[in-house]
Order: C-alpha cells, then sequence, then structure tokens
C-alpha cells in the first residue's frame, strides 16, 4: 500500500514553519478549530523523517491535533552546521510546539524521538501530556550499534547505489517486506541531497562515544519522569535486546511496558494493526 493510500483517509497537509530560525517540514492532520483535539507529536529516529508515521496519521487524526516532524538536521529541516546533541533537538521541539501554538503535547517518540521526548518531559514537564517510547534510544552506549548505525548511514548516502539506502532502511525491519520501495525512494532522495550529505557527520555524532556518554538517559534521570508512558519495543529490534526495555520500563516510574513478537526498530509501522489500538487507548487515558 502507497503512503499515500495510508494518508488518504485524513485531511492532512504538508508545509514549512519556523522553529527557532530552522525551517521546518512538517505533516498536520486533524480536527480544526473548535472540534481541534489534544495535539501529538511523532517524532522519528536517527536519520529518518517524519514519513515513518503514514501508518498511523488517518486513525490518531480522528481524535487528535496530530504532528509528524522532521526533526533538526532531518529530512527536509533545515541543518545548521553543528553536531547535534540531545538538548539542540530538544530546544527544536520547544520551539516547533511554539511556532504552531501547542503549549502542551503528548510525544510519540521512536528511537532518537524517543530519546528527546524522554529528556523533554524531563526538563519541561509543563509542555509534555504524555510519552510513548518506541524502540527508544538514548540508555545504553553500544560500541557495536553504534558502529552500525553511523556506517550504514554513511555507505548509503556517499553511495548513489539505492541498494545501499535499501539495505538501511532493511535493517530497521523484522520483516524487510515492510521497507516498502517507495519509502527506500523517499529516504534515498533525503539522503541525496545537498545538504543532507554536508550534514550527516553532525546528526550522526550520538554515535560517537565521548558525546553519546554524556547525553545518556539514566535510571535516575528516567526516574524523573512523571507523564504517562508507554514503552513498546520489538523483540527483534536491531539495536537493543529487550532486557533494555525492562530496564527502562523499570526505571519510569508507573510506566507500560508492550513487547511485540516478530518486530524489529520501526513498531508503529511494521506492526501499525496493533500498535494504533494500543496508542489510542492510552492516550485516551492520558487526555482524560
Amino acid at each position: 500500500m502507497s503512503i499515500w493510500n495510508e494518508l488518504a483517509p485524513a485531511a492532512f497537509r504538508l508545509e514549512y514553519v519556523d522553529a527557532g530560525g530552522v525551517r521546518t517540514r512538517t505533516l498536520r492532520a486533524g480536527p480544526e478549530g473548535e472540534h481541534r483535539g489534544p495535539a501529538v507529536v511523532f517524532l522519528h529516529g536517527t536519520s529518518g523523517h517524519l514519513e515513518a508515521f503514514t501508518r498511523n496519521i488517518a486513525v490518531h487524526a480522528e481524535r487528535y491535533d496530530c504532528h509528524a516532524v522532521d526533526m533538526l538536521g532531518h529530512g527536509y529541516t533545515g541543518k545548521p552546521n553543528r553536531p547535534y546533541e540531545i538538548p539542540d533537538y530538544t530546544e527544536h521541539l520547544l520551539a516547533y510546539l511554539d511556532a504552531v501554538g501547542v503549549e502542551r503535547a503528548h510525544i510519540v517518540g521512536e528511537s532518537l524521538g524517543g530519546w528527546v521526548g524522554a529528556r523533554a518531559a524531563v526538563e519541561h514537564p509543563e509542555r509534555v501530556a504524555s510519552l510513548q517510547l518506541l524502540c527508544a534510544g538514548g540508555t545504553v552506549a553500544n560500541p557495536e550499534v553504534m558502529d552500525r548505525i553511523r556506517t550504514s548511514t554513511k555507505a548509503a548516502v556517499s553511495s548513489d547505489d539505492v541498494e545501499l539506502t535499501r539495505k538501511r532502511l532493511r535493517l530497521l525491519m523484522a520483516d524487510p517486506v515492510d521497507a516498502t520501495e517507495e519509502l527506500v525512494e523517499v529516504r534515498h532522495a533525503i539522503y541525496h541531497a545537498p545538504d543532507f550529505v554536508a550534514n550527516v557527520d553532525n546528526l550522526l555524532s550520538l554515535q560517537n562515544m565521548e558525546i553519546r556518554r554524556r547525553n545518556l538517559l539514566t535510571p535516575e534521570y528516567l526516574g524523573r519522569i512523571t507523564q504517562p508512558t508507554l514503552i513498546i519495543w520489538g523483540r527483534q529490534n536491531p539495536f537493543g535486546e529487550v532486557p533494555e526495555a525492562d530496564r527502562m520500563h523499570r526505571a519510569v516510574p508507573g510506566s507500560r511496558l508492550e513487547l511485540f513478537e516478530k518486530c524489529g526498530h520501526w513498531p508503529q509501522h511494521e506492526q501499525a494493526d496493533r500498535y494504533n489500538p494500543i496508542s489510542l487507548e492510552f492516550l485516551a487515558k492520558a487526555a482524560g
């Protein structure tokens, strides 16, 4: 099924907003005016883009004011020339919320997006209503995993060979069928935009051990999260095993953990039919 078919049930728009001086691409959907629901912001992972959530937007937009955002330095969003650390991503997220007039949002963060969401939840609790951590990064510094992310991304960006982009996308999925050719084309185009090529080392800076360690989410830090928190993890996640999710679950007070069988690093995409009802149930309770 095409991305356009997945989005078709919702009235949506792609637009660019100025978020603290950074031109930021966003996909917005949901009721307008007096019928507008609580804001839900979807944040993707390292070297990703907002299309990671096209299987989730339509059903969430029936009730919620949905925002899928290309994060700082990613996708078609602006790329300031400096290494990006978690406070930089968090600052950009808050600037985006300010730009679109959202005082408080439910954050859905996949991988890097979860890392950023957790940081925002602790440092700016008044802006985060609830938190979803989908195979979230940021709790460990595994040299093997970091090297896998760095080398696979650099290889796909440095060569025009679309097979390298296909391999990078398939790395995320338990079933390669979920890395659709349309997604491969979208990612290949992003990876080979001149500003992305020039900026790739900046967005991979968290794969540097020294930088990563000073940005890690420790158990003590996660223990400061007060918002309702849903953790979803794929049992075949190539970037983190189930014990990592268990530790996160134990650290975040009152959190809920859901493990998905036959699932990799994109649970919201690979198993959208399972994820969407769980997310909607969680949001309904969190939003009251």
